[in-house]
Parts: C-alpha cells; sequence; structure tokens
C-alpha cells in the first residue's frame, strides 16, 4: 500500500472531486482527478486505483438518480461507447497519455469556445451519428485515463436536457464504460497488490463525494450547472491540451 503523505495530498481531493462528479454537480470538474495524482505517480497507476472506486461511485449514482436518464441517448451512446473501451484496450500500448491528452483537450477547447462565440443555438436533438461517434470517442479516450467526460459532453450537454436527466444519464453511462474496462485493466496487469489496497483505503471517500455532489446539484438552478459544466469542460480542455502539448515535444 501507498504510505507517502505526498500521495494523500493529491489523492484525497482527485477522489473527492471524481465524487462530486458523480453525485451530478460540476460536471467536467472530475476530468481534474487523474492529473492531480499524476503529479505524485504515472498517470496509468492513477488511473488503475482510481477505477474501483469509480465502480463504487457508479453504483451510487445509479441509486441517487434511479430512473432518471434518457433512455433514447442510451441505447445511441453505449453501444459505440463500448467499441471505443476495445479500441482503447488495443492501442493501450501504442499510444501514451500525451497523445490522448492532447485530443481531449482540442475538442474540448473548441467545441466550449464555439458554444460562447455564437449565438444561443436551439437544442438539439438525440443524433445516431452524433452519439455513435461520440461515444465511441468517450470509451476510447475513458479507457486510458478516465477521460470521457468533455466527449459525451460534446454530445450531450447541446440537447438542454433537464439537469437531473442529463446527470442521470451520464451515471447510467459511465457505469456501464467502467465496469467494461474493468476485464481489460485486469488482463493488462494493472490491478496489482499496491494499487488494490490504495484503491481500498481511498473508497469510504466514494460515497462522502457522491453526497457532496447530489446535495450541491439539488440547490443549484439549471442554467448554474451548464454555466459549470462549460466552464470546467473549458478549463480542463486546456489543462489537457497544454500536458498533451508539452508531454509530446519532451519526449
Amino acid at each position: 500500500m501507498i504510505t507517502d503523505p505526498l500521495f494523500y495530498l493529491c489523492a484525497i481531493p482527485a477522489v473527492l472531486l471524481y465524487g462530486i462528479a458523480k453525485g451530478g454537480f460540476g460536471g467536467n470538474i472530475a476530468i481534474l482527478s487523474v492529473p492531480l495524482m499524476a503529479l505524485v505517480m504515472p498517470p496509468q497507476q492513477a488511473a488503475a486505483i482510481l477505477l474501483p472506486i469509480l465502480i463504487a461511485m457508479d453504483a451510487m449514482a445509479l441509486r441517487t438518480f434511479r430512473g432518471r436518464w434518457d433512455r433514447a441517448n442510451l441505447r445511441i451512446i453505449l453501444p459505440a461507447s463500448l467499441v471505443g473501451v476495445v479500441l482503447g484496450a488495443l492501442t493501450f500500448r501504442l499510444l501514451n497519455d500525451a497523445h490522448i491528452q492532447l485530443m481531449i483537450g482540442a475538442i474540448a477547447l473548441i467545441f466550449t469556445l464555439n458554444i460562447w462565440l455564437r449565438r444561443e443555438p436551439p437544442p438539439r436533438e438525440a443524433s445516431r451519428l452524433r452519439g455513435g461517434f461520440w461515444g465511441m470517442v468517450a470509451g476510447f479516450t475513458s479507457f486510458g485515463i478516465h477521460a470521457g467526460g468533455p466527449p459525451i459532453n460534446v454530445y450531450l450537454l447541446p440537447q438542454k436536457l433537464d439537469k437531473t436527466l442529463l446527470m442521470g444519464t451520464i451515471a447510467v453511462f459511465f457505469a456501464v464504460v467502467n465496469l467494461a474496462k474493468l476485464p481489460a485493466y485486469i488482463y493488462l496487469g494493472q490491478f496489482d497488490r499496491t494499487n488494490l489496497l490504495t484503491a481500498l483505503v481511498l473508497l469510504p471517500l466514494a460515497p462522502i463525494g457522491v453526497r457532496m455532489g447530489f446535495w450541491l446539484l439539488q440547490r443549484s438552478n439549471e442554467k448554474l450547472i451548464y454555466q459549470l459544466c462549460y466552464i470546467f469542460l473549458f478549463l480542463t480542455g486546456g489543462r489537457l491540451f497544454y500536458q498533451g502539448a508539452t508531454g509530446l515535444y519532451s519526449g
């Protein structure tokens, strides 16, 4: 088990941020978690420690948003996400974190700038073509560094769903995606004794974070939730783009 105090100084807020996002508040704030833990360990190890915790959070989020999700969208994005997870597993040894960070960062920045710089667009309908594409991208980017939030939000946010329906749909999506990643993580040897014991130590933080997120969601208006989602999407997109560019340059 990891005993370095500096690790827990980064890991505890990282887990709480994920829980708050799973509870429905802040959306893409969760994407900060792996980079935060990556300050003190390799990103792949951080992702392995987080995955069991995320699966526990997903179970709590499903219970919290029970029945409040968009089935039409889920029928489109879930099958596509499984294709993305398979692609992520097959290319795990070929693409490094910098490639994925650069790709996600560019998508997030272009999307949010387009939203902010143009006039208020009308709500979009669910689309099999767009949903299939972004669902696959989200499954792929989620596999390596749990960064599927920005791509799936690029698809879901323009539909302007009710805030609880939006967060419930995202909860179901990532519950399926994270479970689908589990066999591949085991096969790739990501779950050694150190990672599993460390995940077990951090696990009690999961319900605290999820409850905090749901509490904040219920006390915020819908417009604020969307504004926060776009702000976090832009900030984390910029962070990931910078990390990816510097990672490729230094490599």
